[in-house]
């Protein structure tokens, strides 16, 4: 999956402009009940804006409150130009820089094209899960070789069974292999279970939803 594939495009993106102050982006924050915006200048990335940008700033500030929104800019404290993705990157790159803040811009060549949400990547990462179907989920574990997720699909092949989602991680000793498999609950899962054992899996758990 692509960064293109999560992307809230421009044209739905709330933005502020590079000369706005604070109080105006602030008020844009509040009324929209959003947490950041992309800031721009003609259409270019200028950087990020949060409230948390905001009091840090005024914190170490020596004006008043009113003073300080009046006359400081979005681009006084702006943060995270440097910061973004783009439109052909793997989803992964999003998620990998969003830990610390809650959207990403998507640019090309410096142009402003949509952002990145954590919250929309949280969903991503649910469906790859499959966390919206109910099923079993079983984690297994085997000595990292080759065509072993061929050997779980021709096991699950020969009991007919839909697999909702599949998600591989290395083990810490790249020796080994952890699979995550979620499949459609259904009457042959000891014999499924059995297959796996049998071909060299072994079992770490299994959850079936209610």
């Amino acid at each position: 999956m692509f960064v293109k594939s999560v992307m809230i495009p421009k044209e739905k993106c709330l933005t502020v402009n590079v000369n706005a102050s604070l109080m105006d982006a602030l008020q844009q924050l509040d009324e929209k009940e959003i947490d950041a915006l992309p800031i721009l200048e003609n259409g270019i990335y200028k950087g990020m804006f949060n409230k948390y940008l905001l009091y840090k700033a005024f914190f170490y500030s020596d004006v008043d409150r009113d003073t300080f929104l009046k006359q400081t800019t979005v681009r006084d404290i702006a943060v995270r130009e440097d910061t973004f993705v783009q439109l052909e990157d793997v989803f992964e790159s999003a998620l990998v820089k969003l830990y610390d803040f809650p959207i990403i811009a998507v640019l090309d060549e410096g142009k402003f094209l949509g952002i990145v949400t954590r919250y929309d990547t949280i969903l991503q990462f649910r469906s790859a899960f499959g966390m919206e179907s109910n099923g079993t989920r079983i984690a297994l574990t085997s000595v990292e070789s080759e065509g072993r997720i061929l050997k779980v699909a021709d096991i699950l092949k020969k009991y007919h069974t839909p697999v909702i989602s599949l998600v591989t991680f290395d083990e810490t000793d790249k020796i080994a292999r952890r699979i995550v498999l979620k499949i459609d609950n259904d009457q042959k899962l000891n014999r499924i279970i059995g297959d796996f054992e049998k071909s060299g899996f072994r079992v770490l758990h299994i959850n079936k939803d209610e």
